[in-house]
């Protein structure tokens, strides 16, 4: 490990830094979370109690390592080289981060995650995979996710047909909680293996349990090294109420709360490119998280670091860097001597990444405490849940939703949302022009996922910044729902929302039941229905919401749209 492993600037960061980590010892709150107290965060143990199950993964999860082993080789035997893995957020986003950060292991197969609801991201797998080599890996813990079991109900419908009914079930493989219905599912269709997660342990928390590591050693990553890292993170945890916990998460959670408390909420992260992939996790473990009860600290990452004169006192920052990496040093110092907070944390080499789910696991959880909040529920998600079961509703029983009227209309582009007057320059101004202090910009983007349409959203995305000098971020629909869909409806309400949609040139069908053909419901009616259920959430919670629909060309269009500005 490196000797300095966490570190604070300028000095008045050090000092805060170091009042939390009195207000730790005083009230043994990490003691306390070690012994499951919920106290720690709410009188009521729901939604908490039984959801403290990650303490223990580091210690616990390697007595699975055998049997996900044995599950590996055999498919390794079998002679499938791809893994499509079926799956929403806390359950999807470890397993792409080891992807993209370790890379696929000779004689290892190869991993994609598909989760977007668009019909031509579906399309494109279901065109282009060889279905005798391709394993699809289920992974939901509540069993009844409508994303997962829509691309389940899908794929297993594709593999019946090109392979015959009698070999699809050993394509699949489910992770999941004891009884869900996907567990039945797994058993009565036959799947290749099952495994049962411990059901105390949360989506968003689940990194170090079957849902990341048995994703991980299918590409070739040593699990058991991940969690040698997380067992030392682990004990480390342990040191944080005396001279040594410095080094500790829960010390950094502290500050980010007590610093958010002071309205440094916008925590905006500084990666050395071969981590990168890590800040898709931390995005949804901490806005989940702690974006309720009217507070919440919003992840930022993504977005190049600037002049200190280019913040407002709303940032606090954190660089995560491997080795002897100096990526943004130059601008962090900068932004210290301007007495914006920095902590700096250093790790030696990837499989620290392991000990790194751990570590910002505790800070999250400790955040939560100096927050006042429930860190392991998500109240607000269901609201656009609800809504979008009523917008599939309406598809199924009338064929389509009500017409709307555009506010504005230009070539190739319609706005949606109040009235507006003038050019669009004038409408984004005016709808730009309603930020308040500590506002931020987030662009919600229900489109085909690919590098022209991302390229396209962070250049609309950094002219945005740099003309309203507002933090920012991007998530495609549905996926953002299961990250940040919760701090949007449940903060304080400073978010300014833009959502894109677009016509969907193909669509797919979604069969409604496993094995069946018969479908009343299609994918792009299914993202049609999510995007516009958020939307009437966002703006049942007072939240302010453009809806920018992109015809034709919805990257040119957006390329437009940041050229106006």
């Amino acid at each position: 490990m490196a000797t300095e492993r966490l570190t604070f600037r300028p000095e008045s960061c050090r000092v805060l830094a170091a009042e939390a980590g009195r207000a730790l010892a005083e009230q043994r709150i990490v003691a306390r979370i070690r012994q499951k107290d919920h106290t720690v965060w709410k009188p009521d143990p729901a939604e908490i109690a039984d959801r403290l199950g990650w303490l223990a993964s580091p210690q616990a999860m390697p007595a699975r390592l055998a049997e996900i082993g044995n599950v590996v080789d055999a498919i390794r035997a079998d002679g499938y080289d791809f893994a499509l893995l079926l799956g929403m957020g806390g359950s999807s986003l470890a397993p792409e981060v080891f992807r993209k950060v370790f890379g696929r292991g000779k004689g290892f197969l190869d991993l994609a995650v598909l989760d977007s609801t668009d019909p031509g991201a579906v399309l494109a797998w279901a065109e282009g995979l060889d279905l005798k080599k391709t394993l699809f890996v289920v992974s939901t813990k509540s069993g009844g996710t409508v994303e997962t079991f829509s691309f389940l109900r899908y794929f297993y419908r594709l593999t019946a047909e090109r392979l015959g009914a009698a070999a699809a079930g050993s394509h699949f493989i489910a992770i999941t909680d004891p009884g869900s219905a996907l567990a039945e599912v797994a058993k009565a269709q036959g799947f290749r293996h099952c495994f049962l997660n411990d059901p105390e342990i949360g989506g968003r928390y689940s990194a170090l349990s079957c849902f990341g590591l048995f994703p991980a050693a299918l590409i070739g990553i040593d699990a058991a090294r991940l969690l040698a890292g997380a067992a030392e993170a682990s004990d480390r945890e342990r040191t944080a109420e005396n001279e040594e916990g410095w080094m500790s998460g829960a010390l950094l959670g502290a500050l980010l709360g007590e610093l958010a408390r002071q309205g440094r909420d916008k925590l905006t992260f500084c990666f050395s490119p071969s981590l990168a992939p890590f800040g898709d996790w931390l995005e949804q473990l901490l806005a989940e998280s702690t974006g309720k009860e009217g507070t919440g600290i919003l992840p930022v990452t993504g977005e190049p670091l600037g002049p200190p004169a280019a913040y407002d006192n709303d940032r606090l920052f954190v660089s995560l860097r491997l080795g002897q990496d100096r990526t943004g040093e130059r601008e962090l110092s900068a932004l210290a001597a301007a007495g914006h907070p920095v902590c700096d944390l250093r790790i030696d080499e990837l499989y620290e990444l392991g000990g790194e789910c751990f570590f910002w696991e505790m800070a999250t959880a400790v955040a939560g405490w100096r927050l006042k909040i429930n860190p392991f529920d998500q109240p607000d998600v269901e609201a656009a849940k609800v809504l979008a079961r009523q917008m599939i509703g309406d598809f199924r029983e009338k064929g389509g939703l009500p017409t709307e009227t555009p506010c504005l209309q230009t070539p190739g582009i319609s706005l949606y949302g109040e009235s507006l007057a003038g050019n669009l320059d004038e409408a984004l101004v005016a709808f730009f022009g309603q930020a308040r202090p500590g506002a931020y910009a987030a662009l919600q983007a229900y489109l085909h996922p690919a590098p022209e349409t991302g390229a396209a959203l962070q250049r609309l995305r950094l002219r945005i910044c740099a003309r309203f000098r507002l933090a920012s971020t991007v998530g495609y629909g549905p996926r953002f729902l299961h990250s940040t869909g919760q701090l949007h409806k449940g903060d304080a309400g400073k978010g300014l929302f833009l959502q894109f949609t677009a016509d969907d040139p193909r669509d797919a069908p979604i069969p409604d039941a496993l094995g069946r053909p018969d479908a009343t419901l299609t994918f792009g009616q299914l993202k049609t229905a999510q995007a516009e259920g958020d939307r009437r959430a966002l703006l049942n919670a007072g939240r302010r919401v453009l809806r920018v629909h992109l015809h034709g060309d919805p990257v040119g269009g957006l390329a437009h749209l940041a050229n106006i500005l």
